[in-house]
C-alpha cells in the first residue's frame, strides 16, 4: 500500500516526489505542460516531499502554546507603533511598524530593498536588530554599511540559510525586529526540496508567521520579482504577511517609489520617494521640486500637471516634441506613460480640434523617470503636444489637472482641492480643471482657478 505511515513490515514509507506548480503552488502527481489554475505554461517543477518526522518538525512548535481568548478580554493597543526612523516608510505603514506583523518587500534586482532593509536596521536605534542574509556575507553588509557613514551598536549580522538556526539565534538574541534577505534563500531541513521551491517558501514564511504572532516580534521578509513583475514563490505568500511593499524605480534614473499593496493596519494608497545616492536611500520630502525643472529660458512642448499617486499629491513636468514623420510612418512613443492612451488622445486632437497629427510623429516624456497612471494628466498631455506642435511656449505660472473625454469634454477628476493646494504651495499662479467640478474651497489660496469644458476652450484660453 502506498503513502506515508508505517508498512507491514514495520518499515516507514519512503519520499515521494509530485510536481508543484512554481506560480501559484497547485499540486500534481504528474507532470503537466500547462498549470489548470493559473493558465501558465511550463511551470510544474518536481519536489521531493518527504514523510513527517517523529521529532518536533520546527523551532516554533516548542514555544508557549496559545490559548482561545474572549473577545472582550483582548486588550489591542492602536498605537502600538514603533517609529522606524524612516519617515517615508512611517508613512506607508501607517505611523509605524505593528509588533507581531510580518512585511514582505519586493522588487527587481538592484532596485535597492538590502539597502532599505539595511538602512531600517540602522535606524531602529536603542533595540536589537537581526539581520539575516542569505546571499551576503557577513563583510559585504560591513562594506555598504560602511558607506552609509552610520551605524547601530546593536545590529547583529547573520549569514544563515537554514530556519531551525535562525529561530534559535532569534531566541537567543530576542530581537526587536527580524530582517530575513531574502526569502527564497531559506530552507527548512525537514523538507527535501531545494531552497527558493513553493513548498520551501510556503513552509519557511509560515513558521516565521508563527515566530511572529507568538513572541510579538515584527519580521521583514525581502522577496525576489519574477519577470512578470510579481513576487517569486507561490500566491501564498502574499496572503499570509500582514504587509505587502513593493519597491519600483528605473536603474536608469535615481528616484525610486515604495507602494503600498496590502497593508492590514494602515492604507494602501500611501506611497515613499527615495532617492539613490552615494550613502543609500535619501527620503523626498517633497517630490513636486524633484520632478519640476527650472528652465532659464520658455520653451515649447513642456507643461506640469498637478496629480496624485494614492493620497499624496506632487506636481510633475510632461515633455512633448511634435515633428513632421521623415521615414513616412509616423512614430508615436512615451515614456512613462500608456502608449495606448496617448494615441486615443491625439485621435481626440484631431477629432475633436481639428490639429492634424496624423502626419507628424508625437514624443512623450514623463520627466524623473516615473510611471503615471493618473488619468488626471491627460490636460498636461494635450497642451504639451499642443505647445510643441504651435512652437508656443506655455507659461511657466501654469499647470494643469483634468481627465479627457473621447468627445472632447474635460472632465472632472478626484482629491481637485488636494492638487490645487499642491500648485499654490509650489507657486503657480494659475491651474487649469474641469469645469464641472463643484464646491470647491480655495479660500486662502494665491492661484487662479480656470475652469474649461472643451479641448476647444482649452486651445483658446492657451494660444490665442
Amino acid at each position: 500500500m502506498g503513502g506515508w505511515g508505517e508498512k507491514p513490515g514495520g518499515k516507514m514509507a519512503k519520499s515521494k516526489t509530485i510536481f508543484v506548480c512554481q506560480n501559484c503552488g497547485v499540486e500534481s502527481a504528474k507532470w503537466i505542460g500547462r498549470c489548470p489554475s493559473c493558465k501558465e505554461w511550463n511551470t510544474y517543477h518536481e519536489e521531493i516531499v518527504a514523510p513527517p518526522s517523529s521529532r518536533e518538525t520546527t523551532f516554533v512548535q516548542n514555544l508557549e502554546k496559545r490559548k482561545p481568548e474572549l473577545l472582550d478580554s483582548i486588550h489591542a493597543d492602536e498605537h502600538d507603533r514603533q517609529k522606524t526612523g524612516i519617515s517615508e516608510l512611517d508613512r506607508i505603514l501607517g505611523g509605524g511598524i505593528v509588533g507581531g506583523s510580518l512585511i514582505l518587500l519586493g522588487g527587481e534586482p538592484g532596485v535597492g530593498k538590502s539597502t532599505l532593509a539595511l538602512q531600517l536596521a540602522i535606524a531602529l536605534k536603542g533595540q536589537s536588530i537581526l539581520y539575516v542574509s542569505g546571499e551576503e556575507s557577513e563583510e559585504q553588509i560591513s562594506l555598504r554599511s560602511k558607506r552609509m557613514k552610520d551605524s547601530n551598536p546593536q545590529c547583529y549580522i547573520l549569514s544563515e540559510t537554514d530556519l531551525e538556526n535562525i529561530l534559535t539565534h532569534a531566541e537567543n538574541i530576542k530581537p526587536g525586529l527580524i530582517i530575513i534577505d531574502s526569502i527564497q534563500t531559506i530552507n527548512n531541513s525537514m523538507l527535501e526540496s531545494s531552497a527558493g521551491s513553493v513548498s520551501q517558501v510556503r513552509e519557511c514564511a509560515a513558521q516565521l508567521l508563527k515566530y511572529s504572532k507568538i513572541t510579538r516580534t515584527p519580521i521583514v521578509l525581502i522577496g525576489h520579482i519574477t519577470k512578470d513583475g510579481t513576487i517569486a514563490g507561490p500566491k501564498v505568500l502574499e496572503h499570509i504577511v500582514d504587509v505587502v511593499l513593493y519597491f519600483e524605480g528605473d536603474n536608469n534614473y535615481v528616484y525610486r517609489i515604495l507602494r503600498s499593496v496590502k497593508n492590514r493596519f494602515g492604507s494602501t494608497s500611501e506611497i515613499g520617494i527615495f532617492e539613490m545616492v552615494e550613502t543609500g536611500l535619501k527620503e523626498i520630502h517633497n517630490p513636486s521640486e524633484m520632478f519640476i525643472n527650472q528652465h532659464d529660458e520658455a520653451i515649447s512642448g513642456i507643461s506640469v500637471a498637478a496629480t496624485v499617486d494614492g493620497l499624496r499629491p506632487f506636481l510633475i513636468e510632461t515633455q512633448a516634441l511634435v515633428s513632421s514623420a521623415v521615414y513616412g510612418t509616423p512614430q508615436r512613443s512615451s515614456t512613462g506613460f500608456d502608449a495606448r492612451r496617448l494615441n486615443m488622445l491625439l485621435a481626440v486632437l484631431e477629432k475633436r480640434a481639428g490639429f492634424r497629427l496624423g502626419a507628424k510623429d508625437v514624443f512623450l516624456n514623463i520627466a524623473g523617470g516615473i510611471k503615471v497612471n493618473d488619468p488626471a494628466i491627460d490636460l498636461a498631455i494635450l497642451s504639451a503636444v499642443l505647445s510643441s506642435n504651435l512652437d508656443i511656449p506655455i507659461e511657466r505660472e501654469i499647470c494643469f489637472s483634468g481627465e479627457t473625454g473621447l468627445s472632447g469634454e474635460i472632465r472632472p477628476v478626484s482629491r481637485i482641492e488636494q492638487r490645487i493646494r499642491e500648485a499654490s504651495k509650489m507657486g503657480f499662479s494659475k491651474i487649469y480643471i474641469s469645469k464641472y467640478h463643484r464646491n470647491i474651497s480655495i479660500k486662502g489660496l494665491n492661484i487662479e482657478v480656470i475652469p474649461v469644458g472643451k479641448i476647444e476652450n482649452l486651445v483658446r484660453s492657451l494660444f490665442s
